[in-house]
């Protein structure tokens, strides 16, 4: 059974969520229900909404002593 829900929101937000939801194909209210199915998820959801390109770059910023001189030295030897 579907139930109305009234949401209180800034109108740039709403314009900005018509237009989302206008350029995936969805209605705001699908949306909204896609969000909170994710919130009830064991992780989040998050990990389901990553393409493999951005899996694939986890864990890359974890080396925290490389400094801006290394990726100069990085790009000067690639190029």
């Amino acid at each position: 059974m579907q139930t109305k829900l009234t949401l209180r929101l800034d109108e740039a937000l709403i314009q900005k969520a018509k237009a989302y939801a206008h350029r995936s194909g969805k209605s705001v209210s699908s949306l909204v229900a896609d969000f909170f199915t994710l919130l009830d998820s064991p992780s989040g959801g998050a990990e389901e909404e990553l393409t493999s390109a951005v899996r694939s770059l986890l864990g890359a910023l974890e080396d925290t002593s490389l400094t801006k001189q290394d990726y100069y030295r990085h790009i000067e030897e690639k190029y």
